[in-house]
This record gives C-alpha cells, sequence and structure tokens, in this order.
C-alpha cells in the first residue's frame, strides 16, 4: 500500500456526540460486517445516533447502530439493523482503553463512519459525559461567535 492517502468518503456522522460528550481522544477501528451491510452502508442506510462501544472479554463491540436492511436483498439474506458488530483495533490499543475507562469511567462512542478506500472505518471518541452546565455553556459559546460574526459581516 506504501504511504499513499486513500479517499475517504463520510457515511454517517455523529453530531450529538460531540454535544453531549467532552472527546478526549480519537481511534481509528474496522467493523466486521456482513455484505448485506457494507452494501447499505455504501448508499449512506447508518445511524450512529444511539450508538456506543463496549469492550468485553478483551474485544471491542459496537452496539445499538443502526444499519438499515439491503433493499435488494432477500430477507433471508439481510442482516439485523441493530446486531453487535466486532470492532477490529489492535490488541495494545484494546488494553489502553481498557485501562482508560475502568479507571476513569469514560465512554466510547462512535464519531462518524467513512469509507477509507474499499474499507468501512469507524471514528471512535473516548469521552467524558457533559453535565447540563458543560452543554449550556456550549451552546452560549456558539450563540456568541454566530453574533461575533455576525458583527464582523455588518462591518
Amino acid at each position: 500500500m506504501g504511504n499513499q492517502q486513500q479517499p475517504i468518503k463520510i457515511v454517517s456522522d455523529n453530531r450529538k456526540a460531540r454535544f453531549l460528550y467532552e472527546i478526549l481522544e480519537t481511534y481509528e477501528a474496522g467493523i466486521a460486517l456482513a455484505g448485506t451491510e457494507v452494501k447499505s452502508i455504501r448508499a449512506g442506510k447508518v445511524n450512529l445516533g444511539d450508538g456506543y462501544a463496549l469492550i468485553q472479554k478483551g474485544e471491542a463491540w459496537l452496539l445499538n447502530v443502526h444499519i438499515s436492511p439491503y433493499k435488494a436483498s432477500s430477507q433471508y439474506f439481510n442482516h439485523d439493523p441493530r446486531r453487535s458488530r466486532k470492532l477490529l483495533l489492535h490488541r495494545k490499543e484494546i488494553n489502553q482503553l481498557i485501562g482508560k475507562i475502568e479507571q476513569k469511567g469514560l465512554t466510547l462512542v462512535p464519531l462518524k463512519m467513512y469509507l477509507k478506500g474499499s474499507l468501512v472505518k469507524v471514528s471512535l471518541g473516548l469521552g467524558r459525559g457533559k453535565k447540563l452546565h458543560d452543554k449550556r455553556e456550549t451552546i452560549k459559546r456558539r450563540q456568541d461567535e454566530r453574533e461575533m460574526s455576525r458583527a464582523m459581516k455588518q462591518y
């Protein structure tokens, strides 16, 4: 493969995650998928909204992510839309994550799913849940920035 940059096409973006969590680190993981899931992902039929990742028995799992059934396939060959999917991470990364999740009470949240060349990848964020006052602060900062940019445009 070498050092070439592969084109990245974002299929699904979990914008809510950055609002609900303070993201400290990000990881890139592959996903073990069925053929019909890959076809649905390529068509953009993914919802990361309620998804999260867990580490069980030394393996990383992506849970509660909805990948719609593939329309052009019979129901027999199709997949369960909300099934648990195994995440493909290096052993070293999984061990790091186990330590951080257990010690600091952090959560693994899917931030975006994308195609990197022909591979489906998911960007995971290691995050700490924001409290209500943090969310209000984020909203206020966003509004202030919007007002400043409006004021700058007028002059």
